[in-house]
């Protein structure tokens, strides 16, 4: 008899722990939901993005405030970013507000800890957050010297033992406020090959964006989402959240999209669905890790067949993420039978996150186009409705081209087996690249 309970005893253990793992599989390789977008009884179907319709959608999809009053500045690369940076961070008085998700020590890093610590000195109340995952190559000596200087410093996430069940959630936002009026965000982060002119080899291409006016406050806010995450203190008050000014206000149509994950639907993934279902003449998304899913595929294909003049331009050989840039590759010949049009970015890293729509709607800022960002990342993404916006858009789109190899179908057939191998082996863990 005790032998049998001993046995059975095991038995359930057994299938608890197998339970557990298999929750644990499914938890860490969720995917996006949304399949399609249907409007019911509208013959013209979802809102176009000149629709007034298509912001309150945003709206409502996204839990982004979208309004009037803003500024914008499209900062590409290291030459057109870091200067404007060190000078906004060098005039702060009150307080600035950081966090990165990726960071390695050199020469970037070094420029911003300098330019903080002055700041700390100065009296001015800095807060640094840091992911623990993405910017864990940072010294400890990187650290002090910022704590030492009176810099309020947190790591966001520390993967622990008893965390390893949050360790796929990561925080992929970019956040600079300076006296909570200025805002930064995109890809950037603080490492050496953000550095140059996007053109070269080991100077990464990236589009971040600069902004004024009400916006800011939307930035400001995920920002202290994850400090009172870490902290514990929720910030509040004029000092972080000042009255927007005249001389700060503009003219653009803009809000602050902070996609948090979730068990379902996604902000994010909502956002791709509305954005390529609003389309009506032109849709170019710039991303680094290009891996839509088969639900995505086809929407970016009815795009097409609708009319819709669809390029995607991504990362070529040069990627820092091969299977990744495989996992992509896998897709390639669906969408280009499909009308899609594909690129590959030459001379080094392309590591841009953009998306312009009828030289019109504007998406800027860190959310990848594949499963980590859509369902796993907290992810910042400035959102805006602006002819001028849209125009620049547009022109940085068409000048990258120049600098990228166009996919032809028939060609990319012809592609070495070993490529396809590879392809197929990246594509069956694309939902945890």
């Amino acid at each position: 008899m005790l032998g049998i309970l001993k046995y059975g005893a095991l038995t359930i253990v057994l299938i608890l722990a197998l339970v557990l793992m298999l929750i644990g599989i499914l938890s860490v390789t969720r995917g996006a939901t949304v399949r399609t977008v249907i409007t019911p009884g509208d013959k013209g179907g979802p809102p176009e993005v000149s629709d007034p319709l298509f912001l309150q959608t945003i709206e409502l999809f996204t839990g982004t405030h979208i309004e009037d009053g803003n500024k914008i500045e499209i900062m590409l690369n290291g030459e057109g970013t870091y200067p404007r940076l060190w000078k906004d961070i060098a005039s702060a008085k009150h307080t600035v507000t950081v966090q990165m998700y990726y960071s390695q020590p050199g020469a970037v890093a070094d420029t911003m800890a300098k330019y903080l610590e002055e700041r700390a000195q100065a009296g001015v109340r800095v807060l640094v957050m840091m992911d623990a995952f993405g910017s864990q190559p940072l010294p400890p000596e990187w650290v002090d010297g910022l704590k030492k200087s009176g810099v309020e410093f947190e790591w966001l996430r520390p993967l622990k033992w008893y965390t390893l069940q949050k360790a796929a959630q990561r925080s992929h936002v970019r956040v600079v406020v300076v006296d909570g009026r200025v805002g930064y965000t995109g890809g950037f982060g603080l490492a050496d090959y953000w550095l140059g002119d996007g053109r070269h080899d080991g100077q990464w291409r990236e589009s971040n964006v600069r902004f004024m006016g009400p916006t800011v406050a939307a930035l400001q806010a995920a920002f202290a989402s994850g400090w009172a995450e870490t902290k514990g203190e929720l910030l509040t008050g004029d000092l972080f959240f000042p009255p927007v000014s005249f001389e700060d206000k503009g003219t653009v149509k803009a809000g602050l999209m902070h996609s948090l994950p979730t068990i379902g639907s996604t902000p994010a993934e909502r956002l791709y669905a509305l954005t390529i279902a609003g389309a009506r003449k032109t849709l170019y998304i710039s991303n680094s890790y290009f891996v839509p899913n088969v639900d995505f595929c086809q929407l970016l294909i009815n795009a097409a067949k609708r009319g819709v003049d669809v390029r995607v331009l991504t990362v070529g050989p040069a990627t820092d993420v091969k299977s990744t840039w495989y996992a992509g590759r896998a897709l390639y010949e669906n969408l280009l039978a499909g009308g899609v049009k594909i690129y590959e970015y030459k001379p080094t890293m392309m590591h841009a996150k953009t998306i312009v729509v009828d030289e019109l709607w504007s998406t800027m800022g860190s959310m990848n186009f594949d499963n980590r960002s859509i369902a796993f990342n907290n992810e910042s993404q400035i959102l805006a409705l602006d002819p001028d916006i849209g125009k620049q858009m547009d022109d940085i789109f068409m000048e990258d081209l120049k600098y990228s190899d166009e996919i032809k179908l028939e060609t990319f057939k012809k592609r070495p087996w070993t490529g396809k191998v590879l392809e197929w082996g990246a594509q069956q863990m694309r939902r945890v690249l």
